[in-house]
């Protein structure tokens, strides 16, 4: 648990530091930027990895996988064999808004964390994979981009070593599946983003057959904080499972959603204090810690639960995206979990069948039951759906799909039985 003494309150913001125009290099170096990327271009490339495994980073992106593991990875250079990193910012879960703040704030940091991951990796380009409605901040991060290039912090022979590397930035290709790591180099290959299957994982087999990397944007703005302030200073913020400074994006029904930089381990009930507690004065109802697809948790489960992977699988959910989503004693719960199978139906890139039928399926029994047509008997045919979804395809979007019904019917089961219960009572008054 992080509240070391309710240290968070005395938070000193390093993801989105309150510095105007932090988004102009001239802004972003005056203020100590690229300094930690001279610092990595002293060491060996392997300390850099390790530096990154000792400071605790766990990848932002949802999956919490350790980022510098994922780097010993990949294979030994080989002469002559490029090799990729991909930095993933397509955004795009419903809930999850806080890689486009790291997009319009302070890209630089996202560059320069870009640029230590390419050294530590001996990796000759970057695509760094924006999702195409992210138009104004894909222009503006290319005219940054450009004058880094002018400045000599990327491209040939960058800060006067003998280090090479190249960034380009790619407009998504407007799909959910498309923020999933294999579906993503397809896309940059230019074929339909459909999942691969693994093994081969994308670090012997990526790109174009090539190594490949993929990591999270905010995972790599955290890498010039853990080369500028050390591996010990990052390890020792929040919680230890999960270190590190946290975006918050929070929404729903509180009075001041937004993005919020706090450190990990934070309890959810401290957070909904800084978003301004419930809107209207109305009470607390349910919470989705971590981005649509992890599980909700309702309003009396949540005592003393901090916003870590241990706590939260403990209560019965997940750290996700940290993209937290509160709703009021007023939500209609069906309705709520209808809109979420809505999406994850439209967004089902069709490959697997139980995905491409199963989320159809259930969109179409959630309408049913939400438009006083269900009986008691779908919510059962629900569960089993989730059953038959669930780890049975390519990706991971069917789980996605099948968590929130699940457990939103688990959890919440008399408001949808009473929904159920009106249409056979109105059936039967027929």
């Amino acid at each position: 648990m992080v509240s070391k003494a309710d240290d968070w309150k005395n938070w000193q913001r390093v993801l989105l530091p309150p510095v105007r125009d932090l988004h102009n290099l001239e802004v972003y170096t005056a203020h100590g930027g690229y300094k930690a990327l001279g610092k990595a271009l002293t060491m060996a490339p392997e300390d850099v990895t390790q530096m990154v495994k000792a400071s605790g980073l766990k990848g932002r992106g949802g999956a919490g996988f350790p980022t510098g593991l994922k780097w010993s990875f990949m294979p030994p250079v080989q002469e002559d064999v490029p090799r990729f990193l991909c930095a993933n910012g397509d955004e795009s879960e419903p809930g999850t808004f806080k890689d486009r703040q790291l997009m319009e704030y302070n890209p630089h940091l996202m560059f320069e964390g870009i640029l230590i991951a390419n050294y530590a990796m001996s990796i000759t380009t970057c695509y760094l994979y924006v999702r195409g409605e992210f138009a104004d901040w894909i222009r503006l991060m290319a005219a940054e981009l450009e004058k880094a290039y002018a400045a000599g912090l990327v491209g040939t022979n960058i800060m006067g070593s003998d280090f090479s590397t190249n960034i380009v930035i790619h407009k998504g290709a407007g799909a959910y599946i498309c923020g999933e790591e294999t579906s993503l180099m397809e896309s940059l290959e230019g074929k339909r983003a459909y999942p691969r299957i693994k093994p081969p994982f994308p670090a012997q087999v990526g790109i174009w057959g090539r190594p490949t990397t993929i990591n999270n944007v905010d995972s790599l703005a955290c890498v010039p904080l853990i080369l500028r302030h050390g591996a010990d200073w990052f390890a020792s913020i929040g919680a230890a499972n999960h270190p590190g400074p946290i975006l918050y994006g929070i929404s729903g029904h509180v009075n001041r959603p937004g993005v919020y930089e706090y450190p990990s381990g934070m309890l959810i009930t401290d957070l909904l204090h800084v978003a301004g507690g419930m809107r209207g004065g109305k009470k607390l109802k349910a919470v989705v810690p971590g981005g649509c697809s992890v599980p909700v948790l309702r309003a009396d489960m949540i005592d003393g639960v901090t916003m870590d992977s241990d706590s939260l699988a403990e209560a019965g959910s997940m750290l996700g995206t940290a993209g937290m989503l509160f709703l009021d004693e007023d939500t209609d719960m069906v309705a709520f979990l209808r809109r979420v199978a809505h999406f994850y139906h439209h967004e089902s890139c069709g490959q697997c069948t139980p995905c491409r039928d199963g989320t159809g399926w259930m969109e179409n029994l959630l309408a049913r039951i939400d438009n006083g047509g269900g009986n008691l008997r779908d919510l059962d045919l629900l569960l089993d759906l989730c059953d038959q979804m669930e780890g049975r395809t390519v990706c991971a979007l069917a789980d996605a799909a099948a968590w929130p019904v699940r457990n939103t019917i688990k959890r919440f089961r008399k408001e949808f039985e009473l929904r159920c219960k009106r249409s056979v009572w109105a059936a039967s008054s027929i």
